[in-house]
């Protein structure tokens, strides 16, 4: 599952804001909020975090689930749960 700190920095990465990928989602702005608030994994429709992933792959990022091999050749982020 995705998680409201992935998406973060999903952003962070690409340097956009949440009207961008709002935007390149085809998404609202306060559905971009609620999802990146979310504590863990993200409650949301599927369709729309189908939609948020493909954007995000359309723009070069690959959200990595836990546990889950990277299935990419450039640079990313992890990170390792240490509780």
């Amino acid at each position: 599952m995705i998680t409201g700190s992935q998406i973060r920095a999903a952003r962070a990465l690409l340097g956009m804001d949440q009207r961008d990928l709002a935007r390149l989602a085809g998404l609202s702005v306060p559905t971009i909020q609620r999802m990146e608030a979310c504590e863990g994994s993200v409650r949301s429709v599927v369709d729309s975090l189908e939609k948020v992933v493909t954007a995000f792959s359309a723009a070069g990022v690959e959200l990595i689930a836990e546990g889950a091999p990277s299935q990419g050749a450039g640079r990313g982020v992890r990170l390792i749960d240490r509780t």
